[in-house]
């Protein structure tokens, strides 16, 4: 589980937006100039591994930054866009960026720290918003969730793709938790309509009150930000009929509906097709989740 300590001293950040942008092009460009914070024990653990550089390897910033959505989804968008134009197809150089640990080996040690100086957090910028602190807490333990349940089903499929597939489903809600710390106003009216009437889709209330949907935000930065072919497409469910893009979309489905247990009227559904995607009776596909979430 993700803790979020208390922060440091406050920052300066840019004022929350209250109103809807007009299309999908304009809230691209908003959030392609808006500063992305990370959570403050990112924060810190990347200022202690500042003052000890020369000890410091890729092992170990990816084990400061891969627990934190926002400072990864930062981290690759960053080495995505160094990459030269004449590489931007290629298949190998586009590996590099598919991960944490392998943007950070493509980037280097001393570019990093040279490139990402003291970071803002999302304590800070949401100082006055403990609504949306709350919600991002929640989407944090969500991640995880998803996080941890994509791996038990790449593990059992074999898949070879399997620490892509752990990233776009951490990364699956980056763009929901960057309306949380720049719109929260327009969020928590979204959050309160679906509390109303469960029974909306999240992309009809999103329409509703954005003018467009956040799965489409999220497939326009990562495109505008040129990460990894791979993870892009891992991340887009609209190509849930692919095996891997499946087990990203169902593992950030059930983590959703079990994180206030195991009783939500969806569950028997997102069994039944995990059941299909594992090649498993529905019964033993419910066991393996059970298992999973206990961490066996």
């Amino acid at each position: 589980m993700v803790e979020i300590p208390p922060s440091a001293a406050p920052v300066v950040a840019a004022p929350y937006r209250t109103e809807p942008l007009p299309d999908l092009a304009a809230w691209t460009r908003y959030f392609v100039d808006a500063e992305i914070p990370v959570l403050a024990a990112t924060a810190q653990a990347l200022e202690q591994l500042r003052a000890i550089e020369d000890d410091v390897d890729a092992a170990m910033l990816a084990k400061a930054i891969q627990t934190d959505p926002l400072m990864s989804i930062k981290l690759l968008a960053f080495v995505a866009g160094k990459r030269k134009p004449s590489i931007l197809n290629d298949e190998g150089a586009d590996a590099k960026t598919d991960t944490v640990t392998s943007a950070l080996v493509m980037l280097g040690i001393a570019p990093f720290f040279r490139h990402f100086g003291p970071q803002p957090t999302l304590e800070d910028r949401l100082r006055d918003q403990p609504q949306a602190l709350d919600a991002m807490r929640e989407l944090l333990r969500r991640a995880e969730r998803a996080r941890m349940f994509a791996l038990g089903f790449a593990v059992h499929r074999a898949d070879l793709d399997v620490d892509v597939i752990l990233q776009a489903a951490f990364l699956h809600d980056f763009a929901e938790m960057l309306l949380w710390c720049h719109a929260p106003t327009l969020a928590l009216a979204i959050h309160d309509a679906q509390s109303a009437d469960p029974t909306l889709r999240s992309a009809t209330i999103q329409r509703s009150l954005l003018n467009i949907e956040l799965d489409d935000l999220a497939q326009a930065l990562m495109q505008r930000w040129r990460l990894s072919t791979l993870l892009v497409r891992l991340s887009d469910t609209r190509h849930a009929e692919q095996a891997a893009v499946r087990n990203v979309v169902l593992a950030v489905r059930v983590a959703r509906h079990t994180m206030q247990g195991w009783d939500n009227a969806a569950l028997p559904d997102d069994v039944d097709a995990i059941a299909e995607l594992l090649n498993a009776p529905p019964r033993i596909a419910l066991a393996y989740l059970h298992k999973i979430d206990r961490g066996g």
